[in-house]
């Protein structure tokens, strides 16, 4: 239920915003553009299973395995100040 000056969706659509917003952040990192034979990082060999089933890919698993780590270390998205998190 929204109160005050909100409209009667005005939660749901703020939720929905968050989600769009969440899904379009996510596709923004997938690989794209034409897949690499050799790392970008470190420059040893993709193999060839891995550019079929990731079309576009630009790094190894070991480099892609520590800039998933990274990016988790720092994801720049402060869920406590968020108001999803107060409507939970």
């Amino acid at each position: 239920m929204a109160t005050g000056w909100a409209g009667d969706g005005a939660v749901q659509d703020q939720i929905d915003a968050t989600v769009t917003d969440g899904v379009l952040r996510a596709k923004s990192r997938l690989p794209q553009g034409p897949g690499l034979a050799h790392c970008a990082d470190c420059g040893a060999q993709i193999p060839e299973a891995r550019r079929k089933a990731i079309p576009g890919v630009r790094l190894c698993i070991a480099c892609q395995d520590a800039a998933d780590r990274d990016a988790l270390q720092f994801s720049g998205y402060n869920r406590r100040g968020s108001k999803d998190s107060q409507l939970r």
